[in-house]
C-alpha cells in the first residue's frame, strides 16, 4: 500500500490559480501511474489528469485541457503537482491523487483503476 499526502487547494476567485500537491510514500514513481481525481457534491468523480506508466505521458479530461498542468517534481520524484490556472466554478470539488502500477496509457484517467489514495482537498472557486 501507498501512503499519498496532499497539499494546497482552498478558495479562489473565477480566472485565479492554484497548485495542489501530492508527495507518495515511494523513492521513485517509476512504474506506477499516478492521477488527479475531482468529485463534486452529486456528481460522480471524475478523472482529471494523469501521469502514466512506463513512458510517463501525460492525459487531460477535455474539462481541463488547457488550463490545467500535470507535472513531477525533478528532485523529488515522488511528487506530483497540479498546477490549475482559469479556474471556474465547475471546477469547485475535492479532488484527490490516487496512483497504482502498470496503468499504460490513457488508462490512467480512469479512476476506477486506482488502488491508493490522498485524503482529499477542497478547491473552491467562488467570487
Amino acid at each position: 500500500q501507498v501512503e499519498l499526502v496532499q497539499s494546497g487547494g482552498g478558495l479562489v476567485q473565477p480566472g485565479g490559480s492554484l497548485r495542489l500537491s501530492c508527495s507518495a510514500s515511494l523513492s521513485t514513481l517509476d512504474y506506477y501511474a499516478i492521477g488527479w481525481v475531482r468529485q463534486a457534491p452529486g456528481k460522480e468523480r471524475e478523472g482529471v489528469s494523469c501521469i502514466s506508466a512506463g513512458p510517463g505521458s501525460t492525459y487531460y479530461a477535455d474539462s481541463v485541457k488547457g488550463r490545467f498542468t500535470i507535472s513531477r517534481d525533478g528532485d523529488k520524484n515522488s511528487t506530483v503537482y497540479l498546477q490549475m490556472n482559469n479556474l471556474k466554478g465547475e471546477d469547485t470539488a475535492v479532488y484527490y491523487c490516487a496512483i497504482d502500477r502498470g496503468l499504460y496509457g490513457s488508462t490512467c484517467l480512469r479512476s476506477d483503476r486506482y488502488g491508493d489514495w490522498g485524503q482529499g482537498t477542497q478547491v473552491t472557486v467562488s467570487s
